[in-house]
């Protein structure tokens, strides 16, 4: 049985009997989504992937010619775009497998999995992270390329779309990895595909300087497809790069189908 308990304030009478249950899901998602942004935000090694390398690199190729950069304009103009790919990369992919992977194995996922929060609302959740984050990545990778003399042409409508689907891109292959491996191997491939990525993808080096068969295979690399369509409508204000929208929604539709497949939650 239960109790019932009013207090008379005045003559309206208030109840303040217990109500247990969930909070709404849109109070439980919002709640979500700041403890995953904080927690990414306090965490050291996840600050010096995502905001820390892309920076330093943006100073220094912009700074050294390190590296012949290809198309019209300052060298500034060729690299920023490609570190915006890198930076959508590093949380995105990087970040995200290596944080969710060990959540995995100290059964953090498995213990969220059974609060009254869904499992579909957690994995949003994430995702509202990585956006937050990649919004503070690009803004300040944006305000230091334009006090090194960068000027982005073209479309504000292309460039969200194409970050938006090389984040889901990049999402489903995280949450693939983080599913599937155990958190040290986890840990160890991010870390080294976010490297090779660096290099053969071209965020600072032009695919141009491969050669030509090799060239052909990392054009369909998700990172090649945002670096190249990020590029050419911000250093050559060309149109919409339906070519490389298409690689990125083709990895986009693989990675989150096989992340939803085969990602285990213990």
């Amino acid at each position: 049985m239960s109790e019932r308990s009013e207090v008379t304030v005045g003559t309206v009478a208030t109840d303040h009997s217990p109500r247990p249950g969930a909070a709404p899901i849109g109070r439980m998602l919002l709640a979500q989504t700041a403890f995953e942004t904080r927690m990414l935000l306090r965490n050291g090694e996840q600050l010096l992937l995502t905001v820390v390398i892309p920076t330093v690199l943006l100073v220094l190729f912009s700074a050294v010619d390190v590296v012949a950069v290809e198309g019209p304009g300052k060298r500034v103009d060729f690299l920023a775009p490609g570190l915006l790919a890198l930076a959508v990369m590093s949380t995105a992919f990087t970040g995200q497998a290596i944080a969710t992977g060990f959540e995995r194995r100290y059964g953090v996922l498995k213990r969220l999995g059974a609060s009254p929060l869904p499992r579909w609302a957690l994995l949003t959740a994430k995702t509202g992270c990585v956006l937050v984050t990649e919004a503070l990545q690009v803004a300040l990778l944006t305000v230091i390329a334009l006090a090194l003399g960068w000027s982005p042409q073209g479309s504000l409508v292309t460039v969200v779309a194409l970050l938006v689907l090389g984040t889901a891109a990049f999402s489903g292959l995280g949450l693939l990895m983080a599913g599937t491996l155990k958190a040290e191997a986890t840990l160890a491939a991010a870390n080294l595909v976010f490297v090779l990525l660096l290099l053969a993808g071209g965020v600072v080096v032009p695919l141009g300087k491969f050669p030509s068969a090799v060239r052909s295979v990392l054009e369909l690399l998700p990172i090649s497809a945002l670096s190249d369509g990020l590029r050419s409508v911000l250093q050559a204000g060309a149109g919409v790069p339906w070519s490389d929208l298409g690689i990125l929604a083709g990895w986009s539709v693989l990675g989150l189908a096989a992340a939803a497949r085969f990602f285990r939650w213990e």
